[in-house]
Formats: C-alpha cells, structure tokens, sequence
C-alpha cells in the first residue's frame, strides 16, 4: 500500500475513532432522573492465555431489586469504540425502559484490556461469559459489587439478551456459541465469515483466496495499531511487542499477507482457517438463542450477503431466527440514519420499525411476553416510499431468482436466448486501477466521495432496453459467465492464487438521461478460480427500485480502486452466441 494512501486512512481512522468516543461516566454510583443509576465496574477475567481487565457500566432501572428482578442486556462497542459511545446509548435506552444494562469496553478497546482478537469465541465470547456470571450473581466485580436483581431462569441462569453493531454484533454469536445461558441477541451489521469481508471471493468456488478489500481492512488495522493515540497509558495487557502491537499473533500474520499481495497455498490454508475460525460461520452450529438480524442495505464492508449466509444456517439448524435489512450500514447513514429509521445513539425504538422490532424480540424472549408478535421472518427498507411509515415491506423469506437476461455480443442484455447475438470484445487492465467504486472509510465518517467510474477499454457492459414499468429487486443477483484469458491460462496454476485473473462483477441503474447509478456502490470481487471453465458470481444483496424507463447495466471490470487487483496485464475477451453465452439473474419481486 502507499504511504500517502496509508497515512489517509490512519488519519479517517482516528478520526472514526475519536467521534465513536464520548465521556464515561464517573467512576461511582451516578444518580440520573430517577429512572436508572450507572456504576462504573472492573472485571478480571481469564481468557485462556491472558488475564484481562473489563472496563463496564452497570445501568440499574429504578425499582429493581431482589423482590422485583428485571431482565439484563448486555451490549460492547463496535470497533474502534468504547462503552462510553453508542453503546452507553443503547444500555441507557433499554434501562429506561425497565432493563438491566450492562455496556462494556471489548477487549483491545477502550480501557478493556488485553489484545484485539477479532470477537473470538474462545478469548473475547469467554470474557463476555464472565460477565453473564455476574449478571447470574455468581461473581463478582473487582470492587466486589454484586447483583442480585437480575431475572434467573434458575440459579446461575440470568435473563438476559445482547444487542449491538458489527464488532458489537458478532461478539453475541460467539458468546452464544460458548454459553447457552444467553436467551436472545440483536447482531446488526456484522459479519458471517471475516475471509468473505476482507478478502471477498464471489465465485462459487470459495477454496480459491478472494480480492483483497485493502482500504476497509487496512483502515481497521490502523485503528487497533493507532491505540495509544486514542488511549494513552494503556494495559501492558493490550502491547504485542512480538509482531504487531495491538493484535494477536494470528490477526497479524493475516493482514500481512493480505498485504503481501501473494497467496501460496500454505498461507492461503492458513489465512482461510484463522479467519473463518473466528467468525460465525465456524460456529454457528452452536448457536441456540433466537436471533433478530439487522444488516444495512448501505454497507461495502460487512454487506447484506453476510446476514443471509447466517439467516439461512440458524433457520436451517432449527434455531429461531429472523431478519431485517435497514437502511444503513457502515458505508452510509450510521451518524444520520434516513427519518423513521432506528437511531442507536438516539434510542428511538418506539418510533422505528427495527427499534419496535427490537423491543417485541425482548419481549418475547427476555420478558417471557409470549402473546408478542415479534414480526415477519424477513422485512426490508426501500429507500423509494416517502412514508417513513411504510418503508418497510415483508416476506416470508428472500425473494428468489425470478428473471434470466442474456449477454449479447453486441453489448445488450436481452430477455430471451435467441434474442442474443454473436459477438466478441475485449477489455484488459492497467497497471493502476482504472475503475472507483467508493473510497471505503468516507460514508462512515461523512466525508464526499467521487462518483463511480470505469475508464474505457478496462471493463465491458450489457444493457437492457428501457423497462416498460418498475421492477423491484430483493435480494443477491447471480451471473454466470465464461472468458477467455492466455495469458491467465498459462499462469493460473502456478501456485500462487495471485496469479489467477481478478474481476469485479456491479450491476448499475441508468436514467433515461444518460445517468447512471451504481447502487450502494458494491460491488463483486472474483478471482476466477479456472478461465477455462464458466463460474459463477454472486452480487452483494441490494433493495432497489428501477424505474420505469430506466435501464438495467451489468459491468465486469478489470480492477477497482478500494481493492486488490491483477497481477500483470491480462487482456480478457467475452464471446457470445445464442447456444453459449453468460446470463445475469435477478431476484425481482415485481
């Protein structure tokens, strides 16, 4: 990477950082208006190979007692974050509506202690687990503080949900995954499987290393290892003096070779182990709370595909599961969400449709309110009703695939098979990216971004005739496409994936006018496991509206500025004929 580039992104991720943090509360009991105290707590608590510090806040509604127990929720911050930013928000909500809140540091954060060791469910889902001990009133905090008015299912069996946002949501699988005790959860925009999220592999074939998604990741990285600008005097617990500061060991051997840009079979094996070993999709099977979904339509780092992959591996596993996708996420409105939209730092729950969906899941789950509807199995935002009322539409489940379009050679993309026409054309890559999606860090700090583009001769498009009306699409669209690379062929088993033919697969909205819409800005990474054979590509999820008039574009590009991109020059071509060419399919729902 750059320094210029990386010098940016340390200085957006302190900045991220520092709008995250807010004031603790003072470190005592601190009455409020009547409605909770806050008590600032200490936890030491042994993760296996460390001992660490947890740095919490007790919020205790006003009335709760040993006679009149009330239900806990648990929440952490997201990364970067602390228990004083949208998490004290959250506690304070859900305290003022009669629950115990317990909001806390994650380790690496904060003044928590020990090292950022990405939500692991044996290290940071153990230490959450101490934490349902004390809410169950079988430990202790340091100064020797206890609870005793805490709802139990039975002894050591406190009530008690966990909600939060990315970091912050996937601690609630891993914590569910080592400690039962845990009765619903609330992940919100977080991810399934952290090798998809950082080094996303859009074929079907996922033994094959993805597309390194350099910016976000990079950007991450910097704010764990720029620590001791955001928290001076830190926990000798949270310095790694033996490879980078801030991480374990195994996080950064696996930003190093990302960075390295090489990927040889061994650390492939080992990058695609350590990062699926501490993500959801290693552990779910474990995973029994009930479990309310919320992924953010705009979001390029953890996107909607993410919640589904989860959505589908509970439901399938018989666990109680149910999904929503709001309308922000980490690229765009989580410091502004659109009106009628949940507000975490604002704790608007009964004036959102997912704050109201919240509240009856912990209802139903937590309160053992078992007349509570808690909603359809899957609701999703759009973005193209002016009600805030009525922005939300549901379903029993996501809408499949329900119209094929066809790559012609002549650039169009066509209804029907024997509309297609025999045609070649070809692209190739630069040396320097050619095509922008997004600068990655801008929509979550509110800084502008340049529109996306794509330079001439470095991608191809097919595009439909104008719609004749509105067609609505929910949910992942997939292509299947077929190039031909030499020069990729005659490299692509040498050992090292890197040599292997990258492309990026997006899908835009074009105005009647010429303009032209990449929606949420996402787009597909693919590494072509084999250019001999077709593969298969599936886009991130989108909620979209194209209307009347508009037309529907996809694009393979050669490169993309946020990401990884090829390893030398590598003219592609694509050919069609009606017997033989790709197709593009769309979940359309009208």
């Amino acid at each position: 990477m750059h320094r210029s580039r990386a010098a940016a992104l340390l200085t957006a991720a302190i900045a991220t950082a520092a709008m995250a943090a807010g004031t603790a509360p003072a470190h005592a009991t601190t009455p409020t208006d009547g409605q909770y105290t806050v008590t600032a707590l200490k936890f030491t608590v042994d993760t296996g190979d460390r001992t660490c510090t947890v740095d919490a806040d007790l919020y205790r509604p006003a009335g709760a007692d040993a006679q009149h127990p009330a239900p806990a929720v648990l929440t952490t911050n997201g990364f970067g974050g602390n228990k004083s930013d949208s998490t004290g928000a959250t506690a304070k909500a859900f305290a003022q509506r009669g629950y115990v809140g317990l909001a806390y540091s994650g380790l690496g954060f904060g003044k928590s202690g020990c090292l950022i060791s990405l939500d692991d469910p044996r290290i940071d889902g153990r230490a959450a687990s101490a934490l349902v001990d004390f809410l169950a009133g079988t430990r202790a905090a340091d100064d020797g503080t206890t609870v005793d008015y805490v709802t139990t299912d039975k002894k050591g069996d406190p009530r008690v949900g966990m909600i939060g946002g990315s970091y912050g949501g996937a601690i609630q699988l891993a914590t569910a995954s080592v400690d039962h005790r845990v009765d619903a959860l609330v992940p919100m925009i977080t991810w399934n499987d952290l090798a998809y999220s950082l080094d996303p592999q859009n074929a079907a074939d996922r033994s094959v290393p993805g597309v390194f998604k350099w910016q976000w990741t990079n950007g991450f990285y910097l704010i764990g290892e720029g620590q001791p600008l955001l928290s001076p005097s830190l926990d000798p617990s949270r310095i790694n003096k033996l490879t980078c500061l801030h991480f374990v060991d195994d996080a950064c051997e696996t930003i190093r070779t990302l960075n390295s840009g090489s990927y040889p079979a061994d650390k492939t094996a080992a990058l695609l182990s350590y990062a699926r070993s501490v993500s959801p999709v290693s552990y779910l099977k474990t995973v029994k709370a009930p479990t309310l979904l919320v992924q953010g339509q705009t979001d390029s780092l953890f996107n909607l595909n993410e919640s589904t992959a989860t959505y589908d591996t509970l439901r399938a596993q018989g666990t109680t599961a149910k999904m929503i996708w709001q309308s922000w996420g980490h690229s765009g409105g989580i410091t502004d969400p659109a009106s009628g939209e949940l507000n975490l730092s604002q704790g608007n729950l009964e004036t959102s449709y997912t704050g109201r969906r919240i509240l009856a899941w912990f209802d139903r789950y937590l309160r053992h309110h078992k007349s509570v509807d808690t909603g359809p199995a899957f609701a999703y935002y759009r973005d193209w009703v002016g009600d805030p009322d009525g922005t939300y539409a549901t379903a029993s489940g996501v809408p499949a695939l329900t119209r094929t379009f066809y790559l012609s050679g002549d650039g169009k993309l066509v209804d029907h098979r024997k509309k297609v026409a025999r045609g070649s054309r070809e692209y190739r890559n630069w040396l320097v990216p050619t095509s922008h999606s997004e600068s990655s860090l801008a929509g979550t700090i509110g800084l502008p971004d340049p529109a996306p583009y794509d330079i001439k001769g470095t991608y191809l498009d097919w595009t439909t005739d104008p719609l004749t009306g509105t067609t609505d699409v929910v949910g992942s669209p997939r292509a299947t496409l077929k190039v031909i690379s030499p020069k990729t062929e005659r490299v692509q088993n040498s050992g090292d994936a890197a040599d292997k033919l990258v492309l990026f697969a997006k899908i835009y909205d074009v105005a009647p006018d010429g303009s032209k819409t990449l929606v949420h800005r996402l787009v597909a990474p693919v590494r072509v496991p084999d250019v001999t054979r077709p593969f298969t590509v599936t886009l991130p999820g989108i909620v979209h509206r194209y209307e009347k008039g508009h037309r529907i574009r996809f694009v393979i590009a050669a490169s993309d500025d946020a990401y990884g991109g090829n390893k030398g020059i590598k003219p592609v071509t694509v050919t069609s004929a009606p017997g033989d060419t790709g197709t593009v399919r769309l979940p359309v729902v009208k």
